[in-house]
């Protein structure tokens, strides 16, 4: 099991960053959130999972303990794999996950990509007693709603762009992040956001 994984930023991705431990540069998978505090060629250290496959091993980093304390109970509701998992802590924080699993929150759950309806009424029916109260303060609205822009922007500026580009790439695909109607996925949004970036160079 690794803990944890610490070092220099060696390069940054939409998904992942490589983290140079040891001489040895060590792929990451992250969330947008995660990434948006990262920064080249800076020191960072990332809690992780290691998800050993037949064919692969994946290492996931995380924020904190919390956060991937998190990801690894979500995985033991049947039908919940690590992708998943990522998935629902890009667009809600750990907190966030608890606040809707204790409320039956369905449309929380359903804003994730990849959960629909009777998914997230069985999510919230397996995960009940799972995850525990929220420890934080109650959140006020929903933060990916509102924060979108600003982590989709700190996400841009870590991967190397610059304060312009990363402005002009936001502006490019709020119309985007505003039609979705539910907390858009930043990851997506990051995604779309390199295309128009790759378009204009």
């Amino acid at each position: 099991m690794i803990a944890f994984v610490s070092g220099p930023v060696a390069t940054l991705a939409p998904d992942s960053a490589v983290v140079e431990v040891g001489g040895i540069g060590i792929t990451v998978q992250c969330t947008p959130n995660t990434l948006s505090g990262l920064r080249m060629g800076r020191p960072a250290k990332l809690a992780t999972s290691l998800v050993v496959r037949e064919d692969s091993l994946t290492l996931y980093g995380f924020t904190d303990d919390d956060e991937r304390q998190v990801f690894e109970l979500l995985q033991t509701a049947s039908g919940v794999g690590p992708r998943l998992a990522q998935a629902m802590l890009a667009v809600h924080s750990p907190d966030t996950l608890r606040r809707a699993v204790a409320t039956g929150d369905e449309k929380a759950l359903i804003a994730v990509p990849g959960i629909g309806r009777k998914g997230a009424q069985k999510l919230l029916l397996e995960l009940k007693d799972r995850l525990g109260e929220p420890v934080g303060a109650p959140a006020v609205g929903t933060p990916v709603t509102h924060g979108w822009r600003d982590q989709l922007h700190a996400a841009l500026i870590g991967l190397g762009y610059a304060t312009r580009e990363a402005e002009e790439a936001v502006t490019a695909v709020a119309p985007q992040a505003e039609a979705a109607g539910s907390p858009p996925q930043v990851g997506q949004l990051l995604k779309a956001a390199l295309q128009t970036l790759n378009r204009a160079r």
